[in-house]
């Protein structure tokens, strides 16, 4: 606390900045001079008087005379700053924080051979993993973390919020970091469930990307599905290309792989997420966008209140001035002959 004896203490803009918790003592300030008055009143038939005749012209004038107020003056001060202690002054500060609750996401990467069709471009893979580029990129404060799968399911990177670390892996996946060929979507979804069971965030999410064909892996998609429900993770499912089938009628025998969307659809469905399909590019990155604007970050607002109390400072003050009215009363600054 600054300096108790500062006469800025009583200054306008002081008292007006202060927050008072008990304002009605303040309002039996006015009454402190009626105090006096009804003592005067009460005691004038008890007062013992000396009559002396002494003439003096400048009597009304005489400084000493004055004196004789500087006891009671110090008596009505001290009441009013015990009052205003009692009134209790503050200064409150507020101030809002916001905390962000992060979302734990997994992207699940597929990278099978049917990942490198040509009708996204360049390909559907590297077509996927630019555009979950751009999606890391647009979080805040979230953990992402990264499976990639074909036949079997590897986790490439655990949840983290280091973001540059997600984009050194996003560059490195490559078709043939998986040996073993197919498509282990259930066991993709296991990974991901076992990375985020233990986790504390209260949102849980998982981003399946690939063409929905299951052809491979030890976990069929529906028991992994409900496995991720059981454990609170919500299932988006994004199928990449086109459905387009073999035709043999086409001279040139040309291909697409097909998209089974109805394995994504069900996975979505149990997964209490939601299913997209991207037909090219940019409804890629539209059911990116979507996602993002549908897992939103929960932000909730905290306000603190700072309380700085100031009643001492008048009461020190109240204090001082008693000590001056004990100290005056048996000097010449007193009527000796009043109690």
């Amino acid at each position: 606390m600054e300096q108790w004896f500062s006469l800025k203490w009583f200054g306008y803009d002081i008292l007006r900045s202060y927050e008072w918790v008990y304002p009605y003592f303040l309002y039996l300030i006015p009454f402190v001079p009626l105090l006096f008055w009804l003592r005067n009143a009460f005691h004038r038939k008890h007062k013992q008087r000396l009559v002396i005749t002494f003439h003096s012209v400048n009597q009304g004038r005489n400084w000493l005379t004055l004196l004789r107020f500087v006891q009671p003056v110090c008596v009505g001060l001290a009441i009013c700053l015990m009052l205003t202690a009692l009134a209790r002054p503050q200064i409150i500060s507020e101030r809002t924080d916001r905390f962000s609750e992060g979302i734990d996401i997994m992207l699940l990467m597929d990278i099978s051979d049917s990942m490198m069709e040509k009708d996204l471009s360049p390909n559907r893979l590297e077509a996927a993993k630019q555009v979950a580029r751009q999606f890391i990129k647009g979080r805040l404060q979230d953990r992402i973390g990264l499976i990639i799968f074909a036949g079997e399911a590897v986790s490439l990177c655990p949840l983290t919020t280091d973001y540059e670390l997600l984009y050194g892996f996003l560059d490195e996946i490559k078709p043939d970091m998986i040996p073993t060929a197919g498509t282990a979507i259930g066991s993709a979804l296991a990974v991901a469930v076992n990375r985020m069971r233990e986790t504390q965030g209260d949102s849980k999410v998982a981003i399946l990307i690939s063409d929905g064909d299951n052809t491979s892996g030890n976990l069929d998609p529906t028991t992994a599905t409900q496995l991720a429900k059981a454990f609170g993770v919500k299932v988006y499912t994004i199928s990449v290309g086109t459905v387009k089938k073999k035709s043999s009628s086409d001279s040139l025998n040309i291909s697409t792989a097909a998209v089974d969307e109805n394995e994504l659809q069900n996975i979505a469905g149990l997964g209490k997420g939601k299913y997209f399909r991207a037909t090219d590019n940019k409804a890629l990155g539209a059911v990116f966008n979507q996602i993002d604007q549908i897992e939103k970050v929960k932000s909730r607002n905290v306000v603190s209140r700072d309380i700085s109390d100031f009643y001492r400072v008048y009461l020190y003050w109240a204090v001082l001035f008693l000590l001056i009215a004990i100290g005056t009363k048996s000097t010449f600054m007193a009527n000796i002959l009043e109690d």
